[in-house]
């Protein structure tokens, strides 16, 4: 068993690590492949704590860039408009988090059908607003507040499992008429603060003693963390590459396929849908 949960947890951390910043929505991932393989969670820790080893890869591809803003606050007023909206469009989904949070982890997370619904609902938004790509190239640092906060509105779009972080602040830059790219980058910029948020709160359930239903121990915890973040680092190179030469249908042609699959799953018994 106990070599049966360390599999689990390795093939987890992969799964997190390649799915975080692609918007085909590394929760959803999360949760149907624990259906899948059996491996319970209790209380989502597992998932959501995964999330910082993800995160920590885009602080590190970034570090240079942050580090600088940081260096510059005092007496850039660009630096300080970067923050600034940065933390305009953070606002939206942590309001959403902390005043929806039992609905989302009682409800939402317990319901694999509506992650298929919402992997197939949010490819269609993606490829509607993959047409309204703009060719303008405007730097993070210049983004106004506005468009800011809008992308900060649909983000809060991702706590439904299924939808994707990082499609939802994609889908907000095209429909704004932002590049892929830019869209891209500013969303892992954003995803700093919400995903530290959240898993730095539910970090210290994690390394409690194993509760009922919780198949992960701390150490198993530490090493999938570990695994996000070293497979994190090259999915984001690689996604910001992809993005500057190919359009959205690729991966929403994956959600379709994916949520068909799981469905047929579901709905013929083979995998139970709790």
């Amino acid at each position: 068993m106990t070599t049966a949960i360390w599999l689990s947890a390795l093939f987890l951390g992969v799964l997190e690590g390649l799915t975080e910043f692609l918007p085909v929505s590394s929760t959803g991932h999360l949760i149907l492949a624990r259906l899948l393989i059996d491996f319970h969670d209790h209380g989502d820790v597992f998932t959501i704590v995964i999330q910082l080893g993800a995160i920590l890869a885009v602080v590190a591809l970034y570090f240079g860039k942050l580090w600088s803003v940081a260096l510059r606050l005092p007496t850039d007023p660009s630096a300080r408009r970067f923050v600034l909206s940065v933390l305009v469009a953070f606002l939206p989904a942590i309001i959403a988090g902390v005043g929806l949070h039992d609905i989302i982890k009682q409800v939402l997370f317990e319901s694999p059908r509506l992650i298929c619904v919402s992997l197939i609902v949010g490819g269609g938004a993606l490829i509607a607003l993959d047409r309204m790509q703009s060719t303008r190239h405007i730097d993070a640092m210049h983004l106004p507040l506005g468009k800011s906060l809008l992308i900060g509105l649909f983000q809060c779009l991702s706590l439904i499992p299924g939808v994707s972080r990082s499609g939802a602040t994609i889908s907000a830059g095209l429909f704004l008429g932002l590049d892929r790219a830019l869209s891209a980058r500013f969303g892992f910029l954003l995803a700093i603060p919400a995903v530290l948020a959240s898993g730095l709160f539910s970090l210290p359930d994690a390394f409690h003693p194993v509760k009922e239903g919780m198949s992960a121990t701390g150490a198993q915890l530490s090493v999938s963390v570990v695994i996000a973040f070293v497979i994190g680092l090259a999915a984001v190179a690689w996604l910001l590459r992809f993005l500057t030469h190919h359009a959205m249908y690729w991966f929403v042609g994956y959600r379709v396929v994916l949520a068909l699959t799981v469905m047929a799953l579901l709905g013929t018994g083979v995998v139970a849908a709790t």
